[in-house]
């Protein structure tokens, strides 16, 4: 009889460890299964509308008005290699910054092509928008001939900021911006660098704009999962990341010097060499993440806008989230242009101003990173490393 009781005994204590695991194998799977794509849209809202408003309306138009930009930064490259004269230099430089401040509305966007092509965390930002520029690079570069724009090592040597230093820097034992392309003894390696940087941008962003256009629009719209695969959670998070990496920590908190313990870094400013238009490129990504935010169309002339983010958020009665996101992107807009143009200037003359701004930008990042999220129901898939 008591073999018998410890026998049953043990077949119960057996089963109950078998019912426990398979409670905890469900559990996991389920977890899982929301983390990685599963779609778990059950809130009603039509995702696909959204989507396709963001692709169609945003997305496209913007990469498209890219393309038409640097073109013009490749027409007036070409006129300044044939007339080296610092008013085709000039000319050269207004190209460059029409193309920027376009650069500003799509560098949100690392989907598709632009995700393919790698650059580690930053994307495609690598290949059009690391900054500071290494000087250094760019002048060993045209010294041996011998560079790969293709490679990480040159993701700080090329783009947006290569193409200010090339324009507006001047190099060592120079005296003027032009001298690079006149008097300096690697004068032929800066025109060909200069050449060479203008092409790989129009190479990689025409690969982008066939990319949406040939199959990847369609892919986009469809795939409305919830998980870290489904296209509105990439669009969330593309978000969210551009708003707190590439605009409130890359364009105010570093150069403020909210991260470094050194004080402030002027160095680091957006188009450091230029100087006078941080402040307006600063402007031009927050209206693009505002954009994006309430779906409205690219340079569109109307406030009519569709399906977004404030769209969704009004369906599932957070009108209140909408308004507050909204009222602090306009007290960070408002932070912004009480700054000098210049944001070396304004470190030199009063960081505490620019330190200020960043504490109005930042207040919007938990809106939209914890309170947006949990809303939204969506998956934050970057390390977030700076401890905010």
């Amino acid at each position: 009889m008591l073999i018998y009781l410890c026998t049953r005994k043990r077949k119960i204590q057996m089963l109950k460890k078998i019912i426990l695991f398979v409670i905890v194998v469900i559990a996991i799977s389920c977890s899982s299964s929301d983390d990685n794509g599963s779609s778990n849209n059950d809130d009603g809202f039509d995702r696909t509308a959204l989507l396709t408003n963001v692709a169609d309306n945003i997305i496209m138009p913007a990469f498209q008005d890219l393309q038409s930009k640097l073109a013009s930064v490749d027409a007036a490259t070409t006129s300044f290699i044939t007339d080296k004269s610092t008013a085709n230099l000039d000319a050269l430089s207004d190209a460059w910054l029409e193309a920027y401040k376009v650069w500003q509305h799509v560098q949100i966007y690392n989907l598709g092509e632009a995700d393919n092509l790698g650059g580690g965390e930053r994307g495609f930002v690598s290949f059009f928008n690391i900054y500071p520029v290494t000087v250094a690079d760019i002048e060993n570069a045209v010294n041996t001939g011998s560079y790969d724009l293709n490679t990480a090592n040159y993701h700080d040597a090329q783009g947006f900021p290569a193409l200010d230093f090339l324009i507006h820097g001047v190099a060592t034992n120079d005296t003027l911006p032009l001298d690079k392309f006149t008097t300096n003894s690697d004068f032929e390696g800066f025109t060909t660098y200069l050449t060479d940087v203008v092409n790989q941008m129009i190479t990689l962003n025409t690969a982008i704009i066939n990319n949406w256009e040939s199959s990847f629009r369609s892919t986009f719209i469809a795939n409305t999962d919830s998980g870290v695969n489904g296209s509105f959670n990439k669009l969330a998070n593309d978000i969210v990341y551009s708003y707190e990496k590439d605009f409130r920590a890359q364009k105010i908190g570093i150069p403020a010097g909210i991260f470094s313990n050194g004080g402030t870094l002027p160095e680091t400013v957006e188009a450091f060499y230029k100087k006078d238009v941080s402040k307006e490129l600063s402007l031009e990504a927050l209206s693009g993440i505002e954009n994006l935010f309430n779906g409205i169309p690219y340079n569109s002339v109307s406030s009519i806008s569709g399906s977004s983010f404030s769209v969704y958020l009004e369906f599932l009665d957070r009108e209140d989230l909408v308004t507050e996101i909204n009222n602090q992107f306009a007290a960070g807009r408002n932070a912004i242009n009480s700054l000098n143009d210049d944001y070396t200037q304004q470190l030199s003359d009063n960081s505490i101003q620019m330190t200020a701004a960043y504490d109005i930008i930042q207040a919007a990042v938990p809106k939209l990173k914890v309170d947006m999220k949990q809303a939204l129901n969506f998956v934050i898939d970057y390390v977030d490393g700076d401890g905010d």
